[in-house]
């Protein structure tokens, strides 16, 4: 196998037809639903890798680091982000994670 070629898997998986039907006129489904699952991807939480829960033991580390880190909303575009305390000069509040 060279290597232009890659050992491609196949991967299925149910849909309701709501769904089937909307994709129904997609030309190339395959290549949409990759991209679809990569943007996905790209989007996971670092600390729960998408689960939406955190160990006791990542609850434990956030908990520290959540002492010089808030939660702030960008007043320009309103998304949530974090912002160190440290680095902005103010004094430790701790922030609600």
């Amino acid at each position: 196998m060279s290597t232009n070629q890659r050992k491609q898997d196949i991967i299925t998986f149910k849909v309701d037809e709501r769904l089937r039907e909307a994709m129904e006129h997609i030309p190339n489904r395959s290549e949409f639903i990759r991209a679809a699952i990569l943007a996905a991807l790209d989007s996971i939480c670092p600390l729960c890798k998408g689960t939406g829960i955190l160990t006791p033991d990542q609850r434990e580390h956030w908990q520290q680091f959540s002492r010089n880190h808030v939660l702030q909303e960008c007043a320009d575009c309103h998304a949530v982000h974090l912002v160190c305390e440290v680095a902005e000069g103010r004094s430790s509040s701790g922030a609600n994670p």
